[in-house]
């Protein structure tokens, strides 16, 4: 009997999934590898099923005889382990990303006369455009509100880009790259909505002006274009019945977390550090805070994150890890996120290292604005969970409008200013148009 092995990632079965695999049984004993969630990870959406889940649906279908895990992108491993005469793929990853996943399998199979079996690509059915028509159910409340817990659970760190609008969803959204390091694609995993960037937008002062139903507008206006996971930035979090009932309608929207700094009085960006006013709140008053944002909660997808600002306000290291402590206890929060001004970073990863030694499993959360030397695989390594960018399309955006205003005015025309704009067509095709019923 031949043996025959094929590898899947698709949460669906699918023509195109049954088509590989009759081919397959055709061939011989069939051996399904069945990838992981880390390893879909890298180089697609997080699959809506966890693997115990797809393992189960893959190992009933007719003409599979065994299911093992596929827990690297390159097959190689299970292929030297198992030896197989056939590999059975779609013939769809000969270009793009997977081709060199490809060419090693054949070079693989070659050390002892197997044969790499192509199927022809089922056109207009695959796990990718599948996933596009669930983009709505992607984007509901339900679905996105636990999406992040999701990502931690199967990413070592994940990424967030600011997003103050809906063209800014829309960007980071769809940003990718191919990796140069490996067969996957990078992309932001979620979206992080800036107090700074909501306020400055709008042309106001990030003192906490901007009152919260503005800012729920604007999460409203991302989350109908974006499928993406949500953190939210609740700056103080206001009085602790304000911050329940805030926290209560983050939630029904399918927000995914919070971030609540632990500071008191009119709010100061923290990266003016000891320049303005920096007050903290006593650390069990505002872990009451915490804990009372916890205590109205309806699901336990929703997170709590503890901002502590020690190190803004020069009270050191030993105070910020005593306040996680606090927070963590008392204030039930589901992660912690550290800031810092210091452009070197040096007091992030002292903190990093002693948060890691007490609490190897509790969500870390970063935010490199500073010391943004430090790459995201550092970050990683010393801790950090959660790597947020927190206003650089902002910083962008200003710039580019700027130079294009004043190059109108230098001209007294717009001719000048085409090199630095989108083309009018691409503005027209930029934005997803309404389905019409």
């Amino acid at each position: 009997m031949k043996r025959v092995y094929t590898p899947i990632a698709s949460d669906f079965v699918h023509t195109g999934i049954l088509n590989v695999i009759r081919t397959c049984a055709s061939l011989g004993e069939v051996t399904v590898g069945v990838l992981t969630d880390e390893v879909i990870a890298t180089y697609k959406r997080v699959p809506m099923l966890d693997w115990e889940a797809r393992a189960e649906i893959f190992s009933n279908i007719k003409g599979v005889d065994h299911l093992v895990k596929q827990d690297t992108l390159s097959l190689k491993g299970n292929l030297l382990a198992l030896r197989p005469d056939y590999v059975v793929h779609g013939d769809d990853w000969r270009t793009g990303i997977q081709s060199s996943i490809r060419q090693e399998v054949e070079e693989t199979l070659a050390q002892w006369g197997g044969e790499l079996i192509e199927v022809p690509y089922t056109i207009g059915v695959s796990s990718t455009g599948l996933e596009e028509e669930l983009r709505q159910v992607w984007g509901a409340p339900d679905s996105r509100r636990g999406r992040l817990r999701r990502l931690l659970s199967v990413k070592p760190c994940i990424t967030a880009m600011e997003a103050s609008n809906g063209l800014s969803g829309l960007i980071v959204e769809n940003a990718h790259i191919d990796s140069n390091d490996s067969a996957s694609v990078k992309e932001f995993d979620a979206m992080w909505i800036s107090s700074l960037c909501d306020s400055a937008f709008k042309g106001k002062p990030d003192i906490e002006l901007v009152d919260f139903t503005s800012r729920i507008r604007t999460v409203e206006d991302i989350m109908e274009v974006t499928t993406k996971p949500i953190i939210f930035d609740g700056d103080t979090g206001g009085r602790k019945e304000h911050f329940m009932s805030n926290v209560r309608t983050l939630e029904r929207l399918g927000v995914s977390a919070v971030i609540v700094e632990d500071k008191t009085g009119l709010k100061q960006n923290s990266l003016f550090g000891t320049s303005r006013v920096q007050t903290q709140d006593d650390p069990h008053v505002f872990a009451e805070k915490l804990a009372a944002g916890k205590s109205v909660l309806r699901t336990k997808e929703f997170m709590i994150i503890a901002r502590i600002e020690s190190l803004i306000a020069g009270a050191g290291l030993e105070d910020a890890l005593d306040r996680a402590r606090i927070y963590l206890d008392e204030g039930r929060a589901d992660a912690i996120m550290i800031h810092s001004k210091s452009k070197d970073g040096d007091d992030i990863l002292e903190f990093m290292g002693k948060f890691r030694a007490e609490w190897p499993d509790v969500p870390l959360v970063v935010v490199p604005t500073a010391y943004n030397h430090l790459t995201e695989k550092e970050l990683a390594s010393a801790g950090a969970n959660i790597i947020i960018y927190a206003n650089h399309l902002l910083r962008a955006a200003y710039p580019a409008m700027q130079q294009a205003a004043l190059t109108i005015l230098e001209n007294g025309r717009s001719l000048e200013a085409d090199p630095i704009c989108l083309p009018l067509k691409e503005v027209l095709t930029l934005i997803p148009e309404v389905p019409h019923g």
